[in-house]
Order: C-alpha cells, then sequence, then structure tokens
C-alpha cells in the first residue's frame, strides 16, 4: 500500500521482495553508525523479524515503510513512524537511508511528509526524533522541519542524544508552520 509520496520519492509498506534490498542498506556499516546500537551484522531472519514486530501497527497507518527513487524505482531506504508506549497521541518519525542518498535533500522530503502524514491524516499531536548528538544531518534535518530541540539526555554506554518534537498546531488551535 502506498502511504504518500513526494516529487521525487515514494513511501510504501514493506513487502517480502523489499528484504533482499532493505537487507544490503542494514548490512552497510556507515548506513547504520548513527542507528541505535549501530548494529549491522543483520541476517534476511533478523531483518524480517523486526519489520513484522515493528509493521504491527499497519492497520493503524503506522509502522516501517520502504523509500523508493521515483525517477529510477530504487529501493533507498526505511522511513518509519513508531508508537510511544503509553501515549497513543505521539509517535516517533524515523529513517535510514543508503550513504549515496545523504545530502541530496531527501531526508527533509521524507520528514516534512511524514510529520503531514502523521497530523493530516492519523490526527497525532505529537511527533518526536530522537538523535545521537554528533549525528549533524539529522539534527539539521530535524530543526529544518519545525521540530524544537525539548531533550538532552545520555544512553547507558555514554554518548550524548537529543530528542526533538513538532505539535500538531491544528490541535492546539495555532498556526502550523508546515
Amino acid at each position: 500500500m502506498n502511504r504518500f509520496q513526494t516529487d521525487r520519492l515514494l513511501i510504501r509498506d514493506i513487502t517480502t521482495e523489499d528484504l533482499d534490498f532493505l537487507l544490503q542498506l542494514y548490512q552497510k556499516k556507515e548506513n547504520m553508525k548513527f542507528i541505535s546500537d549501530g548494529r549491522y551484522l543483520w541476517s534476511k531472519e533478523q531483518l524480517a523479524d523486526k519489520y513484522e514486530k515493528c509493521n504491527k501497527n499497519y492497520p493503524k497507518g503506522f509502522g516501517v515503510f520502504t523509500v523508493i527513487l521515483k525517477q529510477t524505482n530504487t529501493i533507498i531506504g526505511e522511513a518509519g513512524l513508531f508508537e510511544i508506549p503509553g501515549d497513543c497521541t505521539k509517535l516517533e518519525v524515523g529513517y535510514i537511508l543508503d550513504t549515496k542518498y545523504w545530502k541530496q535533500g531527501l531526508g527533509t522530503e521524507i520528514c516534512t511528509e511524514l510529520i503531514k502524514y502523521s497530523f493530516n491524516k492519523l490526527g497525532m499531536k505529537t511527533l518526536i526524533s530522537r538523535m545521537y548528538a554528533e549525528n549533524n544531518g539529522s539534527v539539521k534535518l530535524s530543526e529544518k522541519c519545525g521540530m524544537k530541540r525539548v531533550k538532552t539526555g545520555e544512553t547507558r554506554d555514554g554518548r550524548t542524544f537529543y530528542e526533538y518534537e513538532i505539535l500538531n498546531f491544528r490541535l492546539s488551535g495555532n498556526t502550523s508552520p508546515l
């Protein structure tokens, strides 16, 4: 199922046919260096299991989606909206792009549309994003998309992280920045 598209990208539900392409993405160390524990040694079965767990909420409209470059019909990454335990009005936005597609504005397209999709289609009140402080690209992207830093913290292994947030201004009565 297609969730949304931008001028250059199609964002749709993950299919079993996507797994080989997404596995290549996950097995590239450079792609994974800013993702959680930086793990890049994945098997196809492990990745399929991860997607099955993350995508149990597809009927609600969120989970992890495949990102396709429309011009070449090439899978270039994934984008996701993740449930915040105990808060049905808030989702976390995330994405992974293959490094050869970094610094082309594609992350901004993805995040801007994830925000619009979450607010306009899903009726979410709040979106957050979290990243390591050294992930300058994601920090700049979050700010470019109208998110504000609301938290600075430290992981168990001593890495500094930031949490950003954007509110659905329609639900709060203000004017949306989007």
